[in-house]
């Protein structure tokens, strides 16, 4: 990498930097990003030379060309906030109460505005095409991505790439993987429909409390005895809901619960068995089991050569960062709608820091970012960009 093009990603951080703390200040929820859009779409106007366009009502595209024939790469980035009052005490807390930027999507917002500057000013030196996918709701299923790929933004689009800040790795790290390095992330209830009755004469009634019962511990049977031991899966019963009185047994009782999993067979095979369980079960019984099974998002797979070629960029030009080969993630991720259409490859960039006292979990209500780690973000998108593009 070039001293000069260091220096600009140097001095385009202090930009990154207050665009993070502008958006921290103003989140909105998924497919509320109204301001937020605007001002993306600002802010890339005020650097001119991007052919911008609006897909959905809260996202934003800009396409840069270089001079020379290239690939054509597209960056993603998430914008949407989560509803959780926050309690960082930060000077830049959230302005909107029970609205915050709990996951990052706001560092990210802003290192792919930042990867942008730094990419027009050096157009030149650019081959092909790159696409800067500023995405709507990544927190709320069914998810902007997909909304996004509907809507043509990787027609032409030869790979994807994505980051997203870790605080569960620390900083000074990046994390990749190839293959699977998210889980898919599906939802079920179960609705068990029994005969309600007096407490005292259980005999007359058929039962879903008890019914119920035995399906969780089905439930909890499958990945043990189902799942072949070396493909990863989490089944989790989150809720169990029925009856108002200590005296009467209820007519019916709704389960809910999660499934994770990392390849579509064990998908599969988890949503089968807990449709055959709880039928199963049920029916033993004499009541009736209806199995509502949501499909959330898919697992993201990393690309083997795509992924190849960003660890080897990253060993060249981070040299004092350390590159790790990481687990999976069980978490869901929609950037899977982008990486099921095109060779992707997503990264985890380290954002914990303990003598900082980051070191709160996403999704929680004192959640924070190293904001150096966004400077290796916004290097990171960068130097992918011109890897790729020149690397026909």
């Amino acid at each position: 990498m070039t001293s000069t093009l260091e220096q600009r990603i140097e001095e385009v951080f202090q930009d990154v930097t207050e665009w993070r703390r502008y958006l921290h200040q103003h989140p909105e929820l998924s497919f509320k990003e109204y301001n937020t859009a605007q001002f993306v779409y600002n802010t890339l106007e005020s650097f001119g030379g991007f052919e911008l366009s609006r897909p959905t009502k809260t996202s934003v595209t800009a396409r840069l060309k270089g001079e020379k024939p290239g690939k054509v790469i597209a960056l993603r980035a998430d914008m949407d906030a989560l509803p959780i009052k926050e309690e960082t005490g930060l000077p830049f807390a959230s302005e909107n109460d029970g609205v915050m930027h709990a996951c990052g999507h706001d560092g990210h917002t802003a290192m792919l505005l930042g990867a942008a500057k730094v990419l027009k000013e050096f157009q030149s030196s650019l081959s092909g095409e790159v696409v800067f996918i500023f995405q709507h709701a990544e927190e709320l299923p069914p998810g902007g991505a997909q909304e996004l790929v509907a809507a043509g933004v990787l027609d032409g689009v030869d790979q994807v790439a994505g980051i997203h800040l870790m605080t569960t790795y620390p900083y000074g790290t990046i994390n990749i993987r190839k293959g699977a390095i998210s889980s898919a992330s599906d939802i079920f209830t179960i609705t068990v429909q029994g005969k309600g009755g007096h407490a005292s004469t259980p005999e007359l009634s058929i039962d879903p409390l008890a019914i119920g019962a035995q399906i969780v511990t089905g439930i909890h049977h499958i990945v043990s005895r189902s799942v072949r031991p070396l493909d990863a899966a989490v089944i989790s019963v989150t809720r169990f809901h029925g009856g108002d009185a200590v005296n009467v047994i209820p007519d019916s009782v709704e389960i809910g619960g999660s499934v994770r999993t990392l390849t579509k067979e064990t998908r599969e095979l988890a949503k089968n068995r807990i449709i055959e369980v709880a039928e199963g079960i049920a029916k033993a019984h004499g009541a009736e089991a209806n199995v509502d099974y949501t499909y959330g998002y898919s697992s993201v797979i990393n690309n083997y050569e795509l992924t190849d070629e960003i660890a080897k960029m990253v060993e060249e030009n981070f040299p004092d960062r350390k590159l790790e080969w990481v687990d999976p993630m069980l978490g869901g991720e929609d950037f899977s709608a982008f990486s099921d259409e095109k060779p992707g490859c997503f990264v985890f960039i380290g954002a914990g820091n303990e003598e900082k006292g980051i070191v709160y979990p996403h999704h929680h209500p004192k959640f924070d970012v190293d904001e150096a780690s966004m400077k290796d973000g916004l290097k990171f998108h960068v130097l992918t960009a011109l890897t790729l593009t020149n690397n026909a």
